[in-house]
């Protein structure tokens, strides 16, 4: 009995991971990057061939994660546009997960309690038994697996749709130290099929998100601490993993190549190297203390204007940093594990800590995803040696069964912090009312707020939110952008204008306000100069939906002028390509077949004017095109038939068709009229 239970452990860790996050799948898309990952853009939907080549190509956002779209395009396959279906797989990986680092954990706790050769790192820590008992082992890893599967920190991660490919990341990760684990030993150096499972894993890991890339500086801490692998000598150890190594590079570089085609990094003009010096120790020092602290979690700990190295919100973190490292190393022999849980998770941190930096945060709480399995282990550790002290009798039953107890009421408190954190995710307006009462002076969260607080319909309130944001920092151009968005919308044209043209002056190539300058121009009327700004949208960003269809509302009227003026040859160009961009808005085809049936090219017109009935069978504008068309191409049966299905829609129309009258214009149905959408701004 005793041994099913502990073999039913790591399924209980699932279970309680999954349970902790139940109000996440009530969830809806979010307006923080779930907007245009998943509404905005139609490159995943799917897993017929051009989405799959959408996926191994795209760098959507400064992002390359294949594997990760693979997985959000079977969501779509299997559910549509349901975010519940995308939360669900998001909650279910994250369980996995924790099925997952008990058994990473279990092995890391058994082989750190067998003792350590002579004068290896290590020796005084622990007794000298052959290996911890199986229940303490088994106790220790469900209270590692659970700390980091039920801990607040995990939400962002979990609850965020966006958030996929940390999920899924993690899940590869594990296995690849789980792989590595099992072939790792004291006498010889790892290979044959755990290292090709670690590497495949591994690998894995990298097409799901680049955070993954300082694997291999782990398995060499792991390798002094808990393997004690050293006796192999360093030149070993590095020689097995020359395959993680190379995937590592490969991984920085074509994260490096994402994020320069997909978003931009940070400036070291913006933020010098005392800055980054700053960023890199409050980021160090900020994740270890939310793990011990986690109070007022935010989606954004947003980047100052300013950083400064002697700044107090800095300065402190960084002197904590310090201290604590040289406590750790001179107490290395004492508690290894808690140094090589240090060094874990500062590895893990670094490509994202600040030297190398790019977006508006200053810290992110997705980042312990995987910054906080050694600690979460370290933890299982202590709950181990507290089980070995009570099985030797150096702890009696009343402070054993008070140390237990209140390990379990810490994993429920943080259980339940999650359950209500993750409710805070479920929309965007309880998400960024929650970020600005955590910090009222994050410029972006009140922007967020005002654009969510726009689409519902509450224009006093979102003015004040997108005006605090550039008041907050006028230096950001998204701020700007976003206002203009929403005076859009109130029909403010000129100050709208201002907004754009002052983002586009701060960011030269966004690519967000450049279409909406354009967008705004078609509003205008002025197509010649919103096509031109459209155009280069869309050079920006090839994907840029909004900037597709607002450039082929443009063209089609600038064609509807070119038409109007009788230059039905130049209005077919420009028809040809509205069609192109926006294959499935009829009226396009039917502009187009109307132009060539009035430049003489009534066989021609057939093709688009079918096209156009096909989109919109009940359009009578559509039909009386098309039915003119084949009786000026001599089809007069083809034509009676489209007559008599235009009858019943609009008998005056159909009526002024007929093979006799078929070289006049019809004096029922206008030529040019503007059935299509209006260009419309996207914040």
């Amino acid at each position: 009995m005793r041994r099913l239970l502990l073999r039913a452990l790591p399924l209980l860790v699932a279970v309680l991971a999954f349970l902790a996050f139940l109000p996440a799948l009530d969830g809806a898309f979010l307006n923080w990057d779930d907007d245009r990952n998943f509404l905005w853009n139609t490159g995943y939907r799917g897993l017929g061939p051009a989405q799959l080549r959408w996926m191994v190509t795209a760098t959507w956002m400064g992002h390359y994660i294949p594997l990760t779209w693979l997985t959000l395009g079977l969501n779509y396959t299997l559910g549509g546009m349901t975010p519940w279906g995308y939360h669900l797989g998001n909650v279910l990986i994250h369980a996995l997960n924790a099925g997952l680092l008990f058994f990473v954990a279990r092995r890391l706790l058994n082989v750190a309690a067998v003792p350590a050769p002579a004068g290896a790192p290590g020796e005084a820590g622990h007794g000298t038994s052959a290996g911890a008992g199986t229940l303490a082992v088994s106790l220790g890893a469900t209270a590692a697996a659970l700390l980091w599967a039920v801990h607040p920190l995990r939400v962002e991660s979990v609850a965020w749709i966006t958030e996929r490919r940390d999920v899924l990341c993690g899940f590869f990760y594990l296995l690849a130290v789980l792989a590595y684990l099992q072939g790792a030993t004291r006498e010889r150096t790892l290979g044959g099929r755990w290292l090709a499972a670690s590497l495949l894993a591994f690998a894995a890991a990298l097409a799901s998100k680049a955070i993954a890339m300082t694997l291999p500086l782990t398995l060499l801490v792991l390798d002094v601490y808990p393997l004690r692998r050293l006796r192999l000598g360093w030149p070993a150890l590095i020689r097995e993993k020359l395959g993680h190594f190379a995937l590592a590079a490969v991984g920085a570089l074509v994260a490096s190549w994402a994020v320069t085609r997909g978003a931009g990094w940070t400036s070291y003009d913006d933020y010098g190297i005392g800055a980054r010096l700053a960023m890199t120790g409050y980021s160090f020092w900020f994740y270890p203390w939310k793990l011990v602290w986690p109070e007022n979690l935010s989606p954004l700990y947003e980047l100052p204007a300013r950083i400064g190295l002697l700044d107090p919100r800095f300065a402190w973190p960084t002197l904590g940093l310090v201290a604590v490292t040289i406590l750790l190393v001179l107490g290395r022999r004492r508690v290894p594990g808690a140094l090589a849980a240090w060094l874990q998770s500062m590895i893990v941190l670094a490509p994202v800590s600040g030297i190398a930096h790019a977006g508006h945060q200053l810290a992110h709480d997705r980042y312990s995803y995987l910054s906080g399995l050694g600690f979460a282990v370290l933890a299982g550790a202590g709950m181990m040696w507290v089980v070995e002290q009570r099985a030797r009798g150096r702890v009696n039953r009343w402070v054993f069964g008070t140390t237990v107890a209140a390990v379990a009421m810490a994993l429920v408190g943080l259980g339940a912090g999650s359950w209500v954190h993750s409710r805070i995710w479920r929309d965007s307006e309880t998400l960024w009312r929650a970020a600005v009462t955590s910090d009222p002076t994050c410029a972006l969260c009140h922007q967020k707020l005002g654009e969510v607080l726009h689409a519902a319909g509450l224009p006093g309130a979102a003015e004040a939110e997108l005006a605090r944001a550039v008041a907050l920092r006028p230096d950001r151009p998204t701020a700007h952008n976003s206002l203009g968005a929403f005076l859009v919308s109130r029909d403010r044209l000129g100050e709208a204008e201002t907004e754009f043209r002052e983002a586009i002056r701060l960011m030269p190539h966004y690519p967000d306000a450049v279409a909406n300058l354009g967008a705004l121009h078609a509003k205008q009327g002025k197509y010649g100069e919103a096509i031109g700004e459209l155009r280069r949208a869309l050079a920006l960003s090839p994907y840029h939906e909004s900037a597709r269809r607002n450039l082929a509302f443009a063209l089609d009227s600038a064609g509807i002028e070119q038409a109007r003026a009788g230059r039905p040859a130049e209005a077919v160009v420009l028809f040809k390509e509205s069609t192109t961009l926006d294959p499935a808005e009829p009226a396009f085809w039917r502009d187009l077949g109307q132009a060539l049936v009035e430049d003489g090219k009534a066989v021609a017109a057939i093709a688009p004017l079918e096209r156009a009935v096909a989109l919109r069978p009940k359009g009578a504008n559509e039909r009386f095109w098309l039915a003119r068309a084949y009786l000026l191409a001599g089809r007069a049966a083809e034509a009676q038939g489209h007559i008599d299905a235009l009858r019943s829609l609009d008998a005056t129309a159909a009526a002024g068709l007929s093979p006799a009258r078929s070289s006049g214009r019809s004096q029922v149905v206008s030529g040019w009229d503007a059935e299509r959408g209006k260009p419309a701004a996207t914040p």
